[in-house]
């Protein structure tokens, strides 16, 4: 169940878009929030139907968009063509290590990588606005 000042912005942010508050986008919302890990599109459709939600594919990816262009959600690329989906909401900034054998995704924050980019944009007089810091290897058990 969603938060009531969390419900109330997402009917602000829905209205914002020209967009009508729904309990259709209402479940994709609470999927995204309640849900663990990086998840596609049709994995977070998928979920739904298995909840007995009626909600539309074309919900699912229109919701989704309009949550990432608002940044309650992240859309994360990792070069195999396929997007996956993390929310933001009350959630902390971390990057990510990525295997390119199982596709296993470690989320880490490391305060040393952090205070060095910014080093780094304040020396080329560059104002750095946000980042996205993936790191692709093989995990233990690939190796």
């Amino acid at each position: 169940m969603i938060e009531k000042g969390l419900y109330d912005s997402y009917r602000d942010l829905l209205s914002n878009e020209g967009l009508k508050f729904t309990p259709q986008r209402l479940d994709v919302l609470e999927e995204i929030v309640s849900g663990e890990g990086h998840r596609e599109c049709e994995e977070i459709y998928m979920s739904l139907k298995q909840k007995g939600k009626s909600v539309s594919r074309a919900t699912v990816y229109r919701t989704i968009d309009i949550l990432v262009k608002n940044n309650w959600a992240r859309k994360l690329e990792l070069g195999d063509g396929r997007a996956r989906y993390e929310h933001k909401i009350n959630s902390s900034h971390h990057d990510h290590l990525v295997c390119n054998s199982c596709g296993q995704i470690i989320e880490f924050m490391d305060l040393n990588i952090e205070k060095r980019q910014e080093i780094i944009a304040k020396d080329n007089d560059f104002i750095l606005i946000r980042h996205i810091h993936q790191l692709f290897g093989l995990c233990k058990k690939c190796q």
